[in-house]
């Protein structure tokens, strides 16, 4: 049985992706209403990671991915402090999508992101031909290289 996933953090980058989960298949882009992309996920080095919050009137641009069902107890393994929500998103083409994703409450005051992180976003976000505007903020937010994280 397949599974529909909407991935908009590290999870855009399809060979990490497929590290994760061999069985994902990329459907392409979508986006979700009234939500806003944080950075303000702790992650367990300290750093930012993705992360939604309601933002009315706004969107969060992502990938829709097809996975195996059973392939859920892989991707859940690799995204703690996450919980998986469903919701629906809109494919490029208007068409609604029900998908499930990520969010969490586990907070940073920080939310600064890795560099190494921050550029999964980025190029997985170019590869899967998400709008240049939105590439744009992804590479405007905030980063911290490896060595700084090691001396903060």
């Amino acid at each position: 049985m397949q599974a529909v996933y909407f991935a908009y953090g590290s999870n855009l980058l399809t060979s990490r992706m497929r590290e994760r989960v061999p069985s994902a298949e990329p459907r392409g882009p979508a986006r979700l209403a009234d939500h806003r992309l944080t950075t303000d996920k702790r992650g367990r080095d300290g750093t930012g990671k993705a992360n939604l919050r309601p933002g009315p009137g706004e969107w969060v641009w992502g990938v829709v991915w097809s996975l195996d069902a059973r392939d859920w107890e892989r991707l859940d393994a690799v995204e703690p402090g996450y919980r998986r929500v469903a919701l629906d998103v809109f494919g490029t083409g208007g068409e609604r999508i029900r998908a499930e994703t990520y969010i969490s409450d586990r907070l940073t005051d920080d939310p600064v992101l890795a560099s190494d992180y921050k550029r999964c976003l980025v190029d997985g976000a170019r590869a899967h031909g998400l709008p240049d505007d939105w590439v744009s903020l992804l590479e405007a937010l905030p980063e911290r290289d490896a060595a700084a994280r090691r001396h903060t």
